[in-house]
């Protein structure tokens, strides 16, 4: 893709690789295999050279396989891990040192609204980091985020907000919440992550309706907005209500190449583009620190 600019990050994306790394029994869905080649070839096709690799539900807290993938990559990966309030100090220090960059609390999953288990897990989370390096990176319902405005004010860790804070796009901006959720982006601590169009669209591959809504988190934030492609594309928006943990369940058919050409719609100017796709990941993760 002749526009994409040269290191061009994918700040979403996540490895199944179940014949090496078997998934918790205590999961939520069953996804096929989606390997570190796999990845590889998608970026080739999308000239994207870094990427973000982030920890599925479905190994819990075993880091196993992201640090494997982390591995195959090198340098120009990062990953976000997940872990409990067990993880020591040393622990914490090992992720980092593997190229992990944040941890991530997702109470989507599970669909947790329940605001005062967030505040929990926020302060939990943040206690268990202490002073790590590592940032937070949540996974919640818009009402819940804009409920935990207070408190995630007053963390000391860097904060990224996944998928476009959940904000339905056929709402728009001026929907209940959204202005908490600006309100909390302008924070200097704060980041947005636009991935996974079809997490807040249900108007199919065009997905027209989520340019109002992308464009106000860019203009609230555009030092601290980053892309993710949301690969290889979980379905579980449209889960069968007979849906089993242990049933197999495919992987959504997204076009990759066109998803990535909505930026073009989303950020015209090529400037923001840059620190979209370059500037602001290399920053929030630490490449321009290497």
């Amino acid at each position: 893709m002749a526009w994409v600019l040269p290191q061009a990050t994918d700040c979403h994306a996540h490895i199944f690789d179940p014949l090496r790394f078997p998934y918790a029994a205590a999961r939520r869905y069953t996804p096929p295999p989606a390997r570190v080649a796999d990845l590889r070839a998608l970026h080739a096709r999308l000239s994207v050279s870094r990427v973000v690799l982030v920890q599925p539900s479905v190994y819990g807290t075993d880091n196993a396989c992201l640090l494997d993938a982390l591995a195959h990559f090198g340098a120009q990966a990062r990953g976000i891990a997940v872990i409990d309030e067990t993880f020591s100090r040393q622990q914490l220090a090992d992720l980092h040192a593997a190229g992990v960059r944040g941890v991530r609390i997702n109470l989507e999953a599970f669909k947790q609204v329940d605001v005062s288990l967030a505040v929990r897990r926020l302060r939990t989370t943040a206690e268990t980091l202490d002073d790590s390096p590592l940032i937070i990176q949540l996974y919640a319902a818009l009402p819940v985020l804009a409920a935990c405005g207070s408190i995630i004010a007053t963390l000391r860790q860097q904060v990224l907000i996944d998928h476009f804070g959940l904000a339905k796009a056929a709402r728009g901006p001026e929907q209940e919440g959204f202005n908490a959720l600006l309100d909390l982006i302008a924070l200097p601590r704060v980041w947005m992550k636009l991935s996974g169009p079809y997490q807040i669209s249900d108007l199919g591959p065009a997905y027209p309706d989520i340019e109002p809504v992308a464009r106000a988190l860019l203009e609230a934030a555009p030092s601290r907005v980053v892309w993710g492609s949301d690969w290889p594309h979980t379905g579980g928006t449209h889960r069968p209500a007979t849906y089993r943990p242990t049933d197999l369940e495919p992987f959504r058919q997204e076009d990759d190449v066109r998803n990535l050409e909505l930026l073009r719609q989303w950020a015209p100017d090529p400037a923001v583009r840059q620190s979209l796709l370059v500037d602001n990941p290399a920053n929030l993760f630490g490449w321009d620190r290497d």
